[in-house]
């Protein structure tokens, strides 16, 4: 329940990969991407999470084009404050007057009044957090945006921002193979438990390292359930905490009918054990959430 009041299956879809290498320009095939989301609606996946950036815009109208007029129960989240200046370039602007422009070119490009959840992609060290917050509290009387949520913080910034505003979301690069940001995780958890939801997004969800290597503990899990290491990557993220909100991302419509597949399996105790207690060192990507 986002913001404790708006529903979603808690096993999503990333429309980063939808764009073009990099995350730059128009996808390769444009037909496909229109298909993975239509199909992504289809198997009952009511949140799709994108970014002002992917593309940039390029997501967002796919979106729009793919599923507009929406369904009355789809939550459509997505992000302001990086800026693009080509492939794999990623640069946090966090100026007031920016954050405002963004938010309304993305409302204007997804078709929408309001954005159930609006995103800072990332913290400006250069902007006071009061000012980049304050702006989005702003969108947020307008009635532009309905909840407010943050990317790739620590648990000292996300608790200095909820001081500031009603955040009802973290997005943090999370998976089996690289947990450095579970501390972020057991902070959400807490704040939930406490009565103040909190989900927390992982974003990269399905990298699964050293762990999916043959015979390793991911690949044996795997056999034994009939799956491939990735969907039982996105099971353990299932089963890991009930504040987890997966929002794994593909470009291919059979790919995506795999990854949530993943919901429907369940790991046993000893299986969810084994794969915690195999986790590889954490590992960094070249792409951004």
């Amino acid at each position: 329940m986002l913001g404790g009041e708006l529903p979603v299956n808690r096993l999503g879809y990333g429309a980063m990969q939808l764009t073009g290498p990099g995350v730059w320009g128009e996808p390769r095939d444009p037909d496909e991407a229109v298909r993975v989301l239509r199909r992504a609606v289809e198997l009952g996946v009511n949140l799709i999470d994108t970014a002002d950036s992917y593309g940039p815009f390029v997501s967002e109208r796919l979106i729009h084009q793919a599923l507009h007029p929406y369904p009355d129960d789809l939550v459509i989240a997505t992000k302001g404050g990086l800026t693009r200046s080509g492939p794999d370039d990623w640069r946090p602007v966090g100026r007031p007057e920016y954050l405002r422009q963004q938010c309304e070119l993305s409302l204007r490009h997804l078709g929408l009044e309001r954005i159930d959840l609006y995103q800072l992609h990332r913290i400006d060290a250069k902007v006071p957090v009061a000012d980049q917050l304050g702006e989005l509290a702003l969108l947020q009387q307008e009635g532009k945006i309905r909840f407010i949520g943050l990317s790739e913080v620590t648990v000292a910034q996300l608790a200095e921002a909820r001081k500031l505003e009603t955040v009802v979301s973290v997005q943090n690069l999370y998976n089996i193979a690289d947990r450095s940001a579970e501390d972020v995780l057991e902070y959400a958890e807490r704040e939930t438990a406490r009565g103040d939801s909190l989900a927390f997004i992982p974003w990269f969800p399905m990298a699964t390292g050293e762990l999916a290597k043959p015979g390793g503990p991911l690949d044996a899990a795997a056999r034994q359930h009939g799956a491939s290491p990735s969907q039982l990557a996105l099971a353990w993220l299932l089963r890991r905490s009930p504040v987890m909100l997966p929002i794994p991302g593909t470009s291919r419509v059979a790919h995506l009918e795999e990854n949530t597949d993943a919901a429907r399996i369940e790991l046993t105790d000893a299986e969810f054990e084994a794969l915690s207690d195999a986790v590889a060192g954490p590992r960094r990507p070249d792409s951004t959430g």
